[in-house]
């Protein structure tokens, strides 16, 4: 039998694993693995500008494809700059293998140039990660480590590659199956429990379905609108859940938690009985653990076992994939009597709509609407902050479009390499991030790589010159001292007591024009048409929109931390 080194085998065993892409960025390490993938022409190689951009757009590729994201870095930085991508893609269960280099085993432990101990690093983060010290355990590794991400709660691997140990020769052989004694996902639904949640649903008088990123994840979108149009429950989402069903449905009510809906919060509060699916009830969307849903009897289901009661005690717990449940779901719901419980919730939306106030200048509500009206087949990429919420009230998602965002960690910089990541795993769809002014610095250096891959992303920029939502918190609940959140101030505002600052820098058009993309700044509502359409235009490179925002728009409603789903603050 012909013998082939562990890079050669890497390679094969990335091809039967169905990898069309790979993110890597090159290293001392990893340079045998590159020199094999120059030799290929099957797997696409991207080449991004900052390893944690490289992993974020893994991330978006894997989100929005349905495919398992693939990284390739190299030791010691390369790996450490995955650590923040890795924990955004474990809190959101998004399925990455990251391949790291690693130094020659001999070497490991020695304080060796560029030598960190990444799986120890990584292991909170990481659903698996292992250090391959045998050569003849590399295929079984790989093999093990696409099955962990893609099966039961989907999340990131990684695997650590001594350099001495690709370069050994080996088995050609990649296998074919897996089995992992004591990793056994559960891909059954219990149908007791189904049949006594589904009673309950039934037997309800204010009933309430609340969807979180498990729906979404599942891809059981279209049959979960099934079960809400059968049952005419109501539904509340988490803002990894936006998207369950679409946001313009007649009993979709909108997002629950911190910045959600006066509505959504109301019927969370009053209902007796909540149907919850793909959530892990974070204290983002419940506030005082004491007071959610203090009148409802719980269901939940969801595949992570350990998500279940971990939060909120739950009445019917039920383990299983969100899709195999809802599908089972369609099968034996009946419809309920929710008129009333409709009626009410009607009240309450009319009570408080979320909406923001009339200005004759632009704000972050003129701006999503007129992008509802334009783009009706398209994926929206947020950043953390301010904009990303206003996008999660008033981005209409519907079949056609997919929300991507950092939910668990909320991490800034994540969105202009998630817009990267998804037009590079969906050519064909238009892609829009959204990004506040800080976030957008956090990556910038990513135009180098949309500009080179030929990207034709909308690039939104929010710009009020602030760290919003700090600045926010800062306003409602600091006496208004705006420490370390003004993006403009410096030397000179130190020397002037803040009477004087410099221009915005930096210049955002320039600085997208100096890597070859477009750029245009919009400061006035009446301009949004067109910058849009001329962003649209554009079929080679990237366009930046910079949109001149007023930092006094807040998002409301918003609940004070610490407190309950009722104790919403509207407006100020």
């Amino acid at each position: 039998m012909r013998k082939i080194t562990g890079n050669k085998l890497l390679v094969r065993a990335l091809k039967e694993e169905g990898v069309d892409t790979i993110f890597g960025y090159p290293g001392a390490c990893t340079i045998d693995i590159s020199d094999e993938l120059y030799k290929q022409d099957d797997i696409r190689v991207i080449l991004p500008r900052h390893e944690q951009a490289l992993v974020h757009e893994a991330d978006a590729y894997a989100r929005t494809t349905g495919k398992v994201g693939v990284c390739l870095v190299t030791s010691g930085p390369g790996a450490t700059n995955l650590v923040t991508g890795l924990a955004t893609a474990n809190y959101d269960s998004v399925p990455l293998v990251c391949f790291t280099g690693q130094v020659a085993k001999h070497l490991i432990g020695n304080d060796a140039f560029q030598e960190v101990d990444i799986v120890g690093i990584t292991r909170s983060i990481t659903k698996y990660g292992v250090t391959v010290r045998n050569r003849e355990d590399l295929g079984r590794i790989i093999k093990e480590a696409f099955y962990i991400a893609r099966t039961g709660r989907p999340g990131p691997v990684l695997i650590d590659l001594p350099k001495d140990v690709m370069g050994e020769l080996g088995s050609p052989d990649y296998p074919e199956t897996v089995n992992i004694r004591g990793y056994k996902p559960n891909t059954s639904v219990h149908m007791g429990q189904l049949k006594r949640a589904l009673k309950m649903l039934k037997k309800a008088k204010k009933p309430l379905f609340l969807a979180g990123g498990g729906v979404n994840i599942a891809r059981a979108n279209q049959v979960f609108t099934e079960v809400v149009e059968k049952t005419n429950v109501p539904v509340v989402t988490t803002i990894m859940g936006r998207g369950a069903i679409p946001t313009n449905h007649p009993l979709f009510i909108g997002n629950l938690g911190m910045h959600g809906q006066y509505a959504a919060n109301m019927a969370v509060g009053e209902c007796d009985l909540l149907f919850s699916i793909g959530t892990r009830f974070n204290d983002r969307i419940t506030g005082k653990l004491h007071a959610f849903a203090p009148n409802a009897e719980i269901v939940h289901i969801d595949i992570d076992t350990a998500s279940i009661s971990r939060n909120i005690h739950v009445h019917v717990p039920i383990v299983a994939d969100a899709l195999e449940a809802v599908t089972k779901m369609n099968e034996y719901v009946e419809p309920c009597e929710t008129s009333e419980w409709l009626e009410r919730i009607r009240e309450w939306k009319a009570e408080h709509p979320l909406t923001m106030k009339n200005h004759s200048h632009m704000t972050p509500m003129d701006i999503i609407e007129e992008m509802n009206r334009q783009f009706d087949d398209a994926i929206i990429a947020t950043d953390v902050g301010q904009h990303q919420m206003f996008v999660t009230q008033y981005a209409e998602i519907t079949e056609k479009k997919q929300l991507v965002t950092s939910g668990g960690l909320g991490t800034m910089g994540y969105g202009f390499p998630a817009a990267i990541g998804a037009k590079l795993g969906n050519p064909d769809k238009t892609v829009i991030a959204i990004s506040g002014d800080g976030g957008m610095q956090m990556n910038i250096q990513e135009f180098a790589t949309a500009v080179l891959e030929e990207l034709p992303l909308i690039l939104c920029v929010f710009n009020n010159e602030y760290l919003g939502m700090v600045r926010q918190w800062q306003k409602l609940f600091y006496g208004k001292r705006y420490g370390m959140t003004n993006l403009r101030a410096g030397a000179l505002y130190r020397r002037t007591n803040g009477e004087q600052m410099p221009e915005y820098t930096p210049d955002f058009v320039k600085l997208a024009e100096s890597y070859g993309a477009k750029g245009i700044r919009v400061t006035k509502k009446e301009e949004i048409a067109a910058a849009f359409e001329a962003a649209k235009a554009e079929t080679k490179v990237p366009t930046l929109i910079e949109f001149i925002i007023d930092p006094e728009d807040l998002v409301y409603p918003m609940i004070q931390p610490g407190g309950t789903l009722e104790e919403m603050i509207i407006d100020c």
